[in-house]
């Protein structure tokens, strides 16, 4: 295994496990309210509550992974190994980090918040991902 797939691919389980810890904090922060059900958040929650951020943070990640999991497996299938491609992967989940960590401290309503531009980083990254795929396939 080369450095740099090796590299893509910690970067890839790094990203899984964030996964598993937003899981978890959304989780366990709704469980431990008095009369909470399973599976359902009060609708009343807003950005001034953690339970309401913690649960947006998982459901905001759940609904970007598709394409980025989608991505990287393409270009794990196609044996794709470019330092660039790496540097993007890593790019995602580092960025993915900091929303997550900025969406759990920061309770507020306006947008785009701080949150959001580290959201659109981890867009570009996996954008420009895509394009270098798509010029390996037909180069």
């Amino acid at each position: 295994m080369t450095e740099v797939a090796l590299s893509a691919y910690l970067a890839f389980y790094f990203y899984l496990i964030m996964l598993v810890i937003q899981w978890a904090v959304a989780t366990f922060s709704k469980a431990k309210e008095p009369n909470a059900v399973p599976g359902k958040i009060d609708e009343n929650l807003s950005h001034a509550s953690f339970i309401f951020r913690a649960h947006r943070t998982f459901h905001n990640t759940l609904e970007n992974s598709a394409l980025f999991i989608g991505t990287v497996l393409f270009a794990f299938v196609i044996n794709y190994q470019s330092p660039i491609f790496a540097i993007c992967v890593w790019i995602y989940v580092i960025a993915r980090l900091i929303h997550m960590t900025l969406y759990y401290m920061i309770a507020t309503e306006k947008n785009p918040s701080p949150r959001s531009y580290f959201f659109l980083i981890g867009v570009i990254a996996n954008v420009v991902m895509l394009v270098m795929i798509g010029l390996r396939l037909i180069a």
